[in-house]
């Protein structure tokens, strides 16, 4: 059999629902493309019909534009491809991001995608987690651990900084203009303001009023070194609890995020207050998002009166 007469007979295993109202679409683009990449015909066919299924479902146009979107590649791959292998999902990024080239042309400009690596993007804790978490906090054995852990937990689940900031911080970068919100000054690269999530909030005003004057680190004010080790040496001086999971920076700020983008936010807020470059770097925590019933996603699209 030729290589036209692959591509024009093929069909996905098991003949998906929605297989024809993609199929012409998946076809000629492989056509258009299978002479200018290093890949098979089946290969391109495989996961560009997979790609076109997925986005099918999502509700987007049958074009080869609308697909081979960086956007759409890179939620394909978070989202629809949320249970392989990360080795499974490079392969399809890199057949995926080839076929862009050879269809499309240039390269995108919104932003790097992200890393995929052997381990799988950091889960949210749930909140009995959380709950088993504050309690664990508050039975530390010393006021010193006790306050350390409760900090960690206000900073990670109420502003979402990651470890290397959490360090720099002083006492008076945490700020309560005219007594309203609470407001973290973060320092270093990535230098901005972020308004901690008003649960969170009467923790860190107790953390700085207790340091009230001082120029002093927020996080252990009486230790002077910092270091990349400063928040795993301190935890590993606490005491664990059966009932509640290892305190893990990232599955913190994962947790913010992912409220942040439940709640509404703009996507650009929230791009801003995490200090990231792009978008692209919030596509690790979208298979934790909760799903939108039709009825209310069909309002959100459609748009108030």
């Amino acid at each position: 059999m030729s290589v036209a007469q692959r591509i024009d007979t093929y069909v996905p295993a098991g003949s998906p629902p929605g297989w024809s109202r993609v199929a012409g679409q998946v076809r000629r683009t492989v056509a258009t493309a299978e002479p200018l990449t290093p890949y098979s015909a089946a290969e391109l066919l495989s996961v560009l019909a997979r790609l076109a299924l997925f986005a099918d479902a999502e509700g987007l146009p049958a074009r080869p534009e609308v697909w081979l979107s960086r956007e759409v590649i890179e939620r394909f791959i978070a989202v629809g491809c949320a249970h392989l292998a990360s080795g499974t999902r490079a392969t399809y990024r890199s057949r995926l991001l080839r076929l862009r080239e050879a269809v499309l042309g240039g390269d995108c400009t919104t932003g790097r995608p992200v890393k995929l690596s052997a381990s799988t993007a950091s889960r949210p804790y749930t909140p009995t987690e959380l709950t088993a978490l504050w309690a664990w906090a508050g039975g530390q054995p010393t006021t010193q651990l006790r306050q350390g852990c409760q900090l960690l937990l206000a900073l990670g689940r109420g502003c979402g900084p990651d470890t290397p900031e959490i360090t720099a911080l002083r006492a008076h970068d945490v700020r309560r203009p005219g007594g309203g919100a609470i407001v973290v000054a973060v320092r270093g690269r990535r230098e901005r303001l972020v308004v901690c999530r008003r649960g969170w909030e009467s923790v860190l005003a107790e953390a700085a009023a207790r340091l009230d004057g001082q120029a002093a680190y927020l996080f252990r004010p009486g230790h002077h070194a910092r270091g990349k080790n400063t928040v795993t040496g301190f935890l590993a001086r606490t005491h664990p609890a059966p009932a509640a999971p290892a305190l893990k920076m990232g599955r913190l700020r994962a947790g913010w995020l992912v409220e942040l983008m439940e709640t509404g936010v703009p996507l650009p807020v929230i791009v801003a207050a995490a200090g990231l470059d792009s978008l692209h770097a919030l596509s690790r925590v979208l298979p934790f998002v909760r799903g939108v019933e039709a009825a209310q996603a069909a309002e959100h699209l459609r748009g108030q009166p």
